[in-house]
């Protein structure tokens, strides 16, 4: 309950503090110390020292997992902020308000970690939606920042309709909007109607569409590249972490219990949204020329990877879903941050970069190294827990021969970059790069090859 309640109260801070200075270091240093504030919170309620106390009735539930969760995310959010606060401060002067909206988000990410009902899933879905869809426009004189904004809305509003009618249907089928009872009808067995078991199933089909619309999952993934691709490079690598992160442990919590419901059409139907997810991603991504373009695609791809956990459901996918939380959050800031400083987003642009910014070359190399999964970085654990998981579930073997096929797909488009920094000659126009910010992400690279010789540092946080 501390997340959501000084999260909201922090967003609304923010809100007035554009009142009172115009000074755009200020209201960032602000929203770093906001966000430290957050993170203590957060952190003496997750180790019982500090936690209010508000009978929700039983709409949220906390646990160890969520609370843990809620942490990733706004650490995320902090290492956000201290490499790309300063790109927040180019979009335009309503600087504060995109700090107030940021907060909002993790407001929403934070009840998206304790829901206990369908009520509950769908407000934290829509505080988690509706700031992105006015970061997303947030560069007013950009077209392509207005196109991604309004697609971006659209196709959020339409997938929202979806998601009510299957809340709908399994209240109608239910009685009650709880999560005890998504997969137990409340009908009597001897009134012998059939039809709730039919809409329990119909409600959550809907609702397993539109949390794949959420988390870029094939075939509900169309919109992310424009959007991801028009969005201000700064907010792009925010929804492509944090945001992701929140859908993906929503998605997780609540298909883990009731998925059973399904029977084996959910073995099939969830094996074919995570190989067309991979292919989607993988395949369409070796074919991009823009690299933030690329990104999008990329990032498609390992939604297909973090799809495993919601396959295997059980502790080796928790684990595995932390890492890949720690590590794609990590690499995506890390690399997004190094891209918003070189002003050509094409391959071309990052040609010579190793001989001309070499502290942002190397970085670059270690956070793409990490999305492809290479050993001695955090996602070739991430990787590893998530196809070791569906092994230990006694799930398809060829399943785990795809992934690490496309895993090697990957690693052709990862190392089209690495081989431009390095391999070709060129002088990449970049931005102004200060020490500070240097000192920034060569932190962000050490703690990924950290995590990724001693991942045991992020799980032995979660087992306090």
């Amino acid at each position: 309950m501390n997340a959501i309640i000084f999260s909201a109260i922090l967003g609304v801070v923010m809100m007035f503090t554009g009142i009172f200075t115009n000074k755009k270091k200020v209201i960032t240093l602000t929203a770093i110390i906001a966000l430290v504030v957050l993170l203590t919170v957060n952190l003496l309620n997750s180790y019982g020292l500090f936690s209010i106390q508000i009978d929700t009735k039983d709409l949220l539930h906390f646990n160890k997992l969520g609370l843990f969760f809620n942490t990733l995310m706004i650490a995320s959010t902090l290492i956000f902020v201290l490499l790309s606060g300063s790109e927040i401060e180019k979009i335009s002067d309503k600087t504060a308000d995109f700090y107030a909206l940021i907060f909002f988000v993790l407001c929403g990410t934070a009840i998206l970690t304790s829901y206990n009902g369908m009520l509950m899933l769908f407000l934290g879905i829509e505080i988690l939606s509706i700031p992105l869809y006015i970061l997303t426009g947030s560069d007013k004189h950009n077209l392509k920042s207005n196109e991604a904004s309004l697609k971006y809305f659209l196709m959020g509003s339409f997938t929202t309709g979806i998601m009510l009618m299957g809340i709908a249907l399994l209240y109608g089928a239910t009685g009650t909007f709880g999560m005890a009872s998504v997969g137990t009808g409340a009908l009597p067995p001897s009134s012998g109607v059939q039809g709730p078991a039919f809409l329990q199933v119909a409600g959550l089909l809907l609702l397993f569409g539109a949390m794949c619309f959420k988390v870029s999952a094939a075939p509900f993934h169309f919109w992310t590249p424009d959007v991801y691709d028009g969005a201000p490079s700064v907010f792009t690598s925010f929804m492509a972490t944090i945001v992701k992160a929140a859908g993906f442990f929503a998605f997780i919590k609540l298909f883990a219990s009731n998925a059973n419901l399904l029977g084996p059409t959910w073995n099939i139907l969830l094996s074919f949204v995570i190989v067309a997810t991979l292919f989607a991603g993988n395949i369409t991504a070796v074919f991009q020329r823009s690299i933030k373009r690329m990104l999008a695609y990329s990032s498609i791809a390992q939604v297909g990877f973090m799809l495993f956990a919601l396959y295997s459901n059980n502790d080796l996918a928790t684990e595995g879903i932390i890492l890949y939380t720690v590590a794609y959050s990590l690499a995506t800031i890390g690399f997004f941050a190094v891209l918003m400083k070189v002003k050509d987003y094409t391959f071309d642009g990052f040609n010579g970069l190793g001989a001309t910014q070499p502290v942002l070359a190397f970085v670059a190399t270690i956070c793409l190294l990490s999305l492809a999964g290479i050993p001695l970085t955090a996602g070739f654990f991430a990787k590893y827990y998530m196809l070791a998981s569906v092994v230990k579930s006694g799930g398809p073997l060829w399943m785990v021969i795809v992934a690490v096929l496309f895993a090697a797909v990957s690693a052709y488009y990862y190392f089209k970059v690495i081989q431009a920094m390095y391999f070709k000659e060129g002088q990449p126009e970049t931005s102004e790069i200060t020490g500070g910010f240097k000192i920034g992400l060569l932190l962000v690279a050490a703690a990924i090859v950290l995590f990724g010789v001693l991942p045991s540092i992020v799980l032995n946080c979660f087992y306090f």
